[in-house]
């Protein structure tokens, strides 16, 4: 896969050779973000948002969960399935796309994000509740249960969560235990909720995607966009 204006960055786990895509900032990085991506992979969607982040100042690679190009959105499900069968082969998945940025010689000395969007925002997640070294992660529209609650002490990233109230994908239930979840482990959350809003609320195309879950919001797109940079911000002082 080639991908116009993005550096290839190839790293491994578990035998599968993965590909990151790069994005520089004109002028040197404010931090360093691992862009994780929606159940899709890699898209231009994902593209055009690592592109953003580096207009902002952000050294920003977009991780690669597969290894293997995705035919088509209907496609991703077999591969997410088979990923995230295992959480721990999951979470060490996860941790070879921030270790690959971390190691950049770019990314030297600089403060490390990740953020995602879908099952993205869910592997933010869950490197967050795996005491992953990260300043911040922020999960766009991504689901909240999972098999492997934090611990007590473990989350060292401060947590950003931009959901839609309207997701039935992430339903007032997964919500309330995320919530509690959270407040047992100390972790420093914060959980930003948009009424009548659906899953994939940052995509354009989501509602030609074919599932009622689905749907795009403008308000919301732009609105959790501007809480992510000032997320950042006060991390970054």
């Amino acid at each position: 896969m080639f991908t116009p204006g993005l550096e290839a960055v190839p790293y491994s786990h578990a035998g599968v050779a993965l590909t990151g895509w790069l994005a520089r900032p004109q002028d040197t990085p404010r931090a360093a973000v691992a862009l994780f991506p929606t159940i899709a992979n890699v898209n231009p969607l994902m593209e055009k948002r690592a592109r953003r982040l580096a207009e902002a100042g952000y050294l920003v690679m977009i991780v690669d969960f597969y290894g293997e190009p995705v035919e088509s959105f209907q496609a991703s499900f077999p591969l997410a399935e088979k990923l995230r069968a295992d959480n721990a082969h999951y979470r060490a998945r996860i941790a070879a796309g921030i270790e690959a940025l971390r190691t950049l010689p770019e990314a030297a000395g600089l403060t490390v994000f990740a953020i995602g969007h879908c099952m993205g925002g869910q592997a933010v997640l869950e490197a967050a509740r795996a005491g992953m070294d990260l300043a911040g992660v922020v999960s766009f529209h991504g689901t909240l249960p999972t098999t492997a609650p934090a611990q007590p002490g473990t989350i060292a990233a401060r947590v950003l969560v931009c959901h839609g109230d309207a997701d039935p994908l992430a339903p007032r239930e997964h919500v309330l235990a995320f919530w509690e979840e959270m407040d047992a482990a100390g972790a420093h959350w914060h959980f930003h909720a948009y009424g009548g809003v659906k899953h994939g609320f940052t995509d354009p195309d989501s509602p030609a995607k074919g599932m009622a879950a689905l749907d795009y919001d403008a308000s919301a797109d732009r609105q959790s966009w501007s809480s992510m940079l000032s997320f950042f911000d006060e991390i970054l002082g």
